[in-house]
């Protein structure tokens, strides 16, 4: 009897704990409120509170518009480059670096709440009905399209559409009585990423690029036939202020310039090999003598190809350290079309730095504001201020020292020009009455501007008109308080602005650039230079690496 009480032990154990861990389940989860559900599985957790606040939550939620909010939060914690991009943002941001939109082909700008036209782009949809620099859109699709309701982005969504679509357009033309009206049929607009191609002088050719898509290589390939066929005999290629873009178009940008079998850049990740990026020996101008510009607003994509020059000693980097991001972003879509921009890996120069700058988890306002304490720190007016980290120290080819910790710094630093630089100055620039100012004054001097077809015979028209005075006169009205001397010390930096944007108003961008250039320190540094044959980089001389080990 004694021995079959003691067979069911084991039996009656297993029961009672089996009942045992039922009523401590029931209990947590009737006084937790499914606790256990949510910690044990992290990955779950997100998903399990948005649950909860859908069903427990005291007022009902829109849980699109918390999803929404919530998913840039998030991505902001992991660096400040990778990004959330709702449905409504994801075409206007990827149109950017795409190589067109369609649209009914102007540029405008919204002066007294009317949609101004500025220019109208050659050969394009409103080119071929007639539309006109100096028209004014009143009526979009048969309705009055004035007032507050006209802002940038309500112009765009009304004027941009459907290839082959059609938009009909009320005009107000100055000199006509009655409204124009125009059937514009939308078609394929290009987005240039070359802002000007053009000699300085006889020998030395001059690109400006703004950003890196997807048609900027063959924009490249384009204005280097015509500076070739100028007798091209040395480059300068305008980095500054270019964000960046993709990786690929900077990567077959340099490719042209370098001989075969050099590296362009390198990325790495966690979840990402080692990738190597190399030249082909395809690229056109090897050999050809080269200068590139950097400053603080040069960033990603320009700083692969300013790295890429500088670490293969192939040109001379001139001006201020770049901006500092190198941090790769890959593109995610999502079903309800929008998208994240998440950072993957991080790129890498030819000499092994990573051009990405510090930055810390919840110090994100002072990643921002880093141009603003460089600026602070004297930074854009003296090579000594920079903080470079002498603990990354990283060698070219030919063995020049270049360091890593945030940037590229060019090896010919210029400093930012601030002569003449008044408050007067200052507030009239910050207050938009410069640009508005001339553009008013364009659009009542049109006739008489399409006189004068070059920068040069223009701005010496200009001269001649005392704008400066008629421009104080009227910015007084507007409220700014005319200072005669501090206007007369900022003299040249007013006039370089009034003529500058009427010149671009009337000749367009690469005449603004060009009338720019030609005062432009770092331009002007450049060229000289080229014009005495010193752009190919130089070893460090023995004495100079000894004393530096010294």
């Amino acid at each position: 009897m004694k021995n079959n009480n003691t067979r069911f032990i084991p039996f009656l154990l297993a029961i009672c704990l089996i009942a045992g861990i039922a009523i401590g389940t029931f209990y947590a989860n009737h006084f937790s409120g499914n606790k256990l559900g949510i910690i044990n599985t992290s990955s779950n957790k997100l998903n399990a509170l948005l649950r909860i606040i859908n069903d427990q939550y005291v007022d009902t939620v829109n849980m699109g518009e918390l999803v929404e909010e919530a998913m840039p939060q998030i991505l902001s914690e992991l660096d400040p480059h990778s990004s959330y991009i709702p449905a409504k943002d994801l075409e206007a941001v990827n149109a950017d670096l795409k190589g067109s939109f369609s649209g009914i082909g102007i540029q405008f700008t919204i002066q007294n709440d009317t949609i101004h036209v500025n220019s109208v782009i050659q050969g394009g949809p409103s080119e071929k009905v007639g539309l006109m620099a100096g028209d004014r859109i009143v009526e979009v699709d048969d309705s009055a399209f004035v007032g507050k309701i006209v802002t940038n982005s309500e112009a765009m969504k009304r004027l941009k559409g459907e290839k082959g679509s059609k938009v009909k357009l009320g005009v107000y033309r100055p000199g006509e009585k009655d409204l124009l009206h125009f059937t514009v049929i939308r078609g394929n607009i290009p987005v240039k990423s070359i802002d000007a191609a053009y000699m300085i002088n006889e020998n030395v050719g001059y690109i400006k690029v703004n950003k890196f898509g997807e048609t900027t290589y063959p924009e490249l390939l384009i204005a280097l036939a015509k500076l070739n066929q100028k007798n091209c005999e040395g480059l300068i290629v305008d980095l500054r202020g270019n964000t960046g873009g993709y990786m690929a178009a900077a990567i077959q940008m340099v490719n042209e310039f370098l001989p075969n079998n050099r590296l362009i850049v390198y990325t790495q990740g966690r979840k990402s090999p080692r990738e190597d990026y190399n030249s082909n020996g395809t690229g056109s101008n090897q050999k050809m003598p080269l200068v590139v510009l950097v400053d603080e607003g040069s960033a990603s994509a320009s700083e692969i190809f300013a790295g890429a020059i500088q670490d293969n000693d192939r040109g001379t980097i001139v001006g201020r350290r770049s901006f500092g991001k190198g941090l790769v972003q890959q593109p995610i879509e999502f079903s309800d079309g929008s998208a994240i921009r998440l950072t993957i890996a991080r790129y890498y120069t030819p000499s092994g730095r990573c051009i990405q700058k510090p930055y810390e988890k919840g110090k994100e306002s002072e990643y921002e504001l880093d141009l603003l304490t460089r600026y602070e720190h004297g930074e854009f007016f003296s090579a000594d201020s920079i903080k470079q980290d002498e603990t990354e120290v990283y060698h070219t080819r030919l063995g020049r020292p270049v360091y890593g910790g945030g940037g590229i710094m060019p090896d010919i630093f210029v400093p930012q020009d601030t002569t003449g630089m008044t408050s007067y100055f200052r507030m009239a620039a910050n207050r938009g009455l410069i640009i508005r100012y001339t553009f008013d004054y364009t659009d009542q001097n049109r006739i008489t501007l399409q006189k004068y077809d070059t920068p040069e015979k223009m701005e010496a028209y200009l001269k001649g008109q005392n704008l400066l005075n008629k421009f104080a006169a009227w910015a007084e009205k507007k409220g700014l308080k005319r200072r005669n001397n501090l206007m007369m010390k900022s003299r040249r930096l007013f006039e370089m602005s009034l003529y500058g944007n009427i010149i671009y108003n009337m000749l367009g961008m690469e005449a603004y650039v060009e009338y720019l250039n030609e005062s432009d320190k770092t331009v002007l540094k450049a060229v000289e230079i080229l014009e005495k044959g010193e752009s190919f980089p130089q070893a460090p001389s023995p004495q100079a690496t000894t004393d530096k080990k010294e």
